[in-house]
């Protein structure tokens, strides 16, 4: 373990001074801002240039699923960086193949074709091209809480409000209601009911929207920061059913999901259903240089045996970034981390959850499975009614505001989008973390419990 970094405020300040002044960051109106300059991170913590310390329930962006600087990928990475630090995509390289192909000994069925890009987003995109130029078709189907990335395409299919401002109705895109059934759509009152249903619309709109002009339905496994919602039992299949009957590529998001999250290598395989694209990213390498990827079924990888695929990346499969792969990958397999997030979640976490539902008026429902887990906070149990609005802002959202405050004074940094807060720590997390975690998480849940009826 590193030793804890020494409090530093001046050069915390001058971080921030020169991020205040040049970094423009993602998804933010930038005036309104308050970045937390970061000294140092490690395992399952990091610490601010004040010496406090945070428990990270967020693994960064749900990716550090080994933790922070885990010294067998840094190593990996600074051999890599010695022997070779980047080459041309074009070339057969050590570490790209081997990436590729420990990759394809753990993606589902016959998913052995891999093609690299820099992160989930482009992943999509480049299945969704991949797909239309496979079927000949335009529209791609995708579901609503949904998100899929933040580029053109891929915030198009997102089903969020993320979407709205880069949404001109032009993409191919065609949105559906997915199962859920805490806020079923479909007046279910089971899960059974919820899937059925949910099947019923899918088919519908499928039917409505003409078969021979949708080249692909697109599904996060296990849907991430829109939900955690794990599907009922026979919906996957189902959606790979239709897409059989009517011609249609099935592809599955395994960006947030995938590596171990959901405490399996990929979160199809507790479905035993296999897609015919399926895209990753984050977990491959835990986010310690940018890499992600389409994996490819035979059937789609005929298609440009002999037809050039048209697209590419500069820094496709980076050397870099598929050495920390391939050493993430063996660390995962050696250190046994998808099984200790398969079962810490169901041990542990799962029920520590449940008990917090039953003492806390603000949870309305607990989700998940593996170290992929939600909590619904509502104002009222009996309605169910958010604890704040749809896309809440300002004034609206300060009990999720206060919630988050709390949660970071007792040192856990929370995993929040809208009335929610995500428990999605690394799949490395040990026992005595994980209730450091919680006993921090029960402490903030006493505070949204103040804005209940």
């Amino acid at each position: 373990m590193t030793p804890q970094p020494k409090p530093n405020p001046q050069a915390g300040a001058a971080v921030k001074a020169a991020d205040r002044a040049h970094v423009f960051h993602s998804w933010s109106a930038q005036d309104l801002i308050d970045p937390l300059p970061i000294a140092a991170a490690e395992g399952s913590y990091f610490w601010d240039y004040d010496g406090n310390r945070y428990l990270d329930f967020t693994s960064g962006l749900v990716f550090t699923n080994i933790g922070y600087q885990h010294p067998k990928v840094v190593a990996a990475i600074q051999k890599q960086a010695a022997t070779m630090t980047t080459f041309a995509p074009a070339f057969a390289i050590e570490a790209r193949s081997e990436a590729a192909r420990l990759i394809a000994e753990r993606t589902p069925g016959d998913l052995d074709k891999i093609f690299f890009t820099n992160g989930g987003a482009d992943a999509v995109e480049h299945a969704t091209r991949m797909a239309r130029l496979h079927t000949g078709r335009p529209k791609v189907l995708a579901a609503y809480r949904s998100y899929h990335g933040g580029t053109q395409q891929a915030v198009n299919l997102t089903g969020d409000p993320r979407r709205w401002p880069s949404d001109t109705g032009t993409a191919g895109v065609v949105h559906f209601w997915a199962p859920f059934l805490y806020r079923s759509r479909f007046h279910a009152e089971t899960e059974a009911q919820e899937c059925a249903r949910a099947l019923e619309h899918l088919e519908t709109t499928i039917t409505f929207e003409g078969p021979s002009t949708i080249a692909a339905i697109i599904l996060e496994t296990v849907p991430g920061t829109a939900g955690i919602m794990v599907p009922p039992p026979g919906y996957l299949a189902g959606v790979r059913e239709l897409c059989d009957k009517y011609g249609i590529v099935f592809v599955l998001d395994e960006v947030m999901a995938g590596f171990g999250r959901t405490g399996t290598w990929f979160a199809a395989d507790l479905f035993d259903v296999v897609p015919d694209l399926m895209t990753f990213a984050k977990g491959v390498n835990s986010g310690y240089v940018p890499l992600g990827g389409v994996a490819i079924s035979p059937a789609i990888a005929e298609t440009f045996a002999r037809r050039p695929y048209p697209g590419g990346l500069t820094y496709s499969g980076h050397p870099l970034a598929c050495a920390a792969a391939v050493a993430t990958i063996n660390v995962m397999a050696e250190e046994g981390v998808v099984t200790n997030a398969a079962d810490l979640g169901a041990s542990l976490i799962g029920p520590a959850l449940r008990e917090l539902a039953d003492r806390h008026p603000c949870v309305g429902e607990v989700r998940g499975t593996g170290m992929f887990w939600a909590l619904e906070l509502v104002r009222n149990k009996e309605t169910r009614e958010p604890l704040v609005p749809y896309n809440a802002a300002g004034e609206a959202n300060a009990p999720m505001l206060a919630f988050g405050a709390a949660a970071k004074a007792q040192g856990l940094w929370p995993f929040i989008n809208m009335n929610r807060t995500h428990v999605v720590p690394p799949c490395t997390i040990t026992e005595a973390e994980a209730k450091e975690g919680l006993a921090a998480l029960d402490a903030a849940l006493s505070v949204a419990d103040e804005h209940t009826v």
